[in-house]
């Protein structure tokens, strides 16, 4: 709810807008007709133009694509990366391939959690792995839902830090260019964009794309458990518990509040939901294929009972009666409005008579 945060959306859109990554749309097709389930969109159908220009910016993004794993891979082969000395190109290869899997079902948990989230425990146990998984994503308070959000980022920053070494570009003194190209094109495959456009789709979005629609499959493989575990333990580590009090001192700045604030408990909400068909129509997400799971995400009903304690009921009365303060003097200026806006309409009234 900000200035920053809409410029940010701005930026996403025009980027979308542009077409550099206009290729993933075909998989998202793709996978939506693999699970049967029609894709969902809110927006009008296509016009002929507006298909054309579609398929023309899915056509100039799928060879982009290639264009520049082709740039990468030929680098790699004739060894002109940033990688280290000594490491074969059959094996810079390898650990490029690979280290993109790893951030790409790093990208993919994520959805996958937040879609499993709003499934019950029994369809969680249809898989071994998937319920191995959930059990202990949402044991306890829920904190190893953020401390695998933690560990995660730590462990896509490292295999990133290998990723670059073998997407960077860099030709010595006396080298020839990739594909002979002029020095101006050279001096752009040396800025690494190319890189950073193969791991944006083949590491990331891709991945989203395929954990959106099949999420249970998703989790249904020991590697996914094992990431899990691999991530905690990066969090547990310590490295980055300064993202805990950085948090923490971002909401005392901005002033957030709990969601129990504005949208009542998990229990709340369960009773409007039956109380209430529209609001139950609003509340309960299916996950559709190629989408991204909506809404904000909430852990399982049946989860264990959160542990709270006097300290955090007593910041959440505060945070409520904050919001109380701030509703009523809200009222209070509404009311002063409303009085001069029908003072005035009334004195226009008695004027026209």
């Amino acid at each position: 709810n900000n200035w920053f945060a809409y410029f940010t959306f701005q930026v996403a859109r025009l980027i979308e807008f542009s077409g550099l990554l206009h290729c993933c749309y075909p998989v998202q097709m793709i996978f939506a007709k693999l699970s049967g389930q029609p894709l969902e969109s809110k927006d009008a159908p296509r016009t002929t133009g507006q298909t054309i220009f579609f398929w023309f910016r899915v056509l100039m993004s799928t060879v982009i694509l290639a264009f520049s794993f082709a740039v990468t891979l030929s680098a790699l082969f004739q060894e002109k990366t940033t990688m280290w000395e000594g490491v074969p190109p059959v094996v810079s290869v390898i650990l490029f391939f690979a280290f993109m899997a790893v951030v790409g079902m790093l990208e993919g948990m994520q959805i996958a959690f937040f879609a499993v989230a709003k499934m019950s425990e029994s369809e969680r146990a249809k898989s071994k792995w998937a319920k191995k998984t959930c059990d202990c994503l949402f044991e306890g308070d829920g904190r190893n839902l953020p401390g695998f959000m933690i560990g995660r980022q730590m462990c896509v920053t490292l295999c990133f830090f290998i990723v670059a070494r073998v997407t960077s570009v860099k030709i010595e003194e006396g080298e020839s260019n990739i594909f002979g190209v002029p020095e101006g094109l050279q001096g752009f495959f040396n800025t690494g964009l190319l890189g950073a456009l193969i791991t944006t789709i083949a590491a990331s979005i891709t991945w989203q794309l395929v954990a959106s629609a099949f999420p249970m499959a998703f989790l249904s493989t020991p590697l996914t458990f094992i990431l899990l575990k691999f991530c905690l333990f990066l969090e547990w580590t310590g490295l980055c518990q300064g993202a805990w009090v950085v948090a923490r001192v971002h909401r005392k700045l901005a002033k957030f509040k709990r969601d129990e604030v504005y949208v009542g408990s998990a229990e709340e909400r369960a009773i409007r939901s039956v109380e209430s068909s529209e609001f139950n129509k609003d509340e309960s997400y299916h996950v559709e294929a190629g989408h991204m799971y909506p809404g904000v995400p909430v852990m399982p009903p049946n989860m264990k009972k959160r542990q709270q304690t006097v300290e955090d009921i007593e910041e959440l009365e505060r945070d409520l009666r904050t919001h109380q303060n701030d509703v009523a003097n809200r009222l209070v200026h509404l009311e002063a409005t409303k009085a001069t806006l029908m003072a005035e309409k009334n004195k226009s009234n008695d004027a026209g008579a």
